[in-house]
């Protein structure tokens, strides 16, 4: 049972890469730019992660895998990317840009935890009502949102927590 359940997510996976392989293609197309491996495979690593990831960490992760990109060649793609909404650019405050893959993902919130800087997801039903029931009263055609809610996370097992709090501690004493 749980093979097969696997057996359709690679399934489900191998289409959806498909798909965004297709829309990257045609919008280079459209826009009379090059198909290099090298977008491909940005675009195939990006797709294949989990989460929000910052451009550096995409760079380091292709360079580990062998792959032959500048960071330039990463910081175009992604504008590319972004622009063919197949990526989405978020800046949380601390001014590094994280992106997340969009295609086929539903419209999500964030959390961002200020001490560690990690970022939850979450979903709530009344945001959509309450954009939706705006939009009515102020005859506004809303297209998207953007929610990030910004505190401190409680995880204690939080790994950058600890050693941020140790951190200001240790900057605090220097004083």
């Amino acid at each position: 049972m749980q093979k097969q359940i696997l057996r359709e997510k690679e399934k489900v996976d191998s289409e959806k890469h498909e798909t965004v392989k297709k829309i990257f293609t045609t919008y280079l197309e459209v826009k009379e730019l090059r198909k290099t491996p090298e977008r491909f495979a940005i675009l195939e690593e990006i797709y294949m992660r989990g989460g929000h990831f910052d451009v550096e960490s995409l760079y380091i992760s292709m360079k580990n895998k062998n792959y032959r990109v500048s960071r330039a060649t990463v910081y175009n793609t992604l504008d590319l990317l972004v622009a063919c909404d197949l990526v989405s650019k978020h800046l949380f405050g601390d001014s590094m840009a994280r992106y997340e893959k969009s295609y086929g993902y539903k419209q999500h919130d964030h959390l961002i935890c200020t001490d560690c800087n990690k970022i939850m997801e979450f979903c709530d039903p009344r945001i959509q009502h309450t954009q939706n029931m705006v939009g009515e009263l102020l005859k506004f055609k809303i297209s998207h949102h953007s929610l990030v809610l910004y505190g401190s996370c409680e995880d204690e097992k939080c790994a950058e927590r600890k050693q941020f709090i140790k951190q200001k501690e240790s900057n605090q004493a220097s004083k």
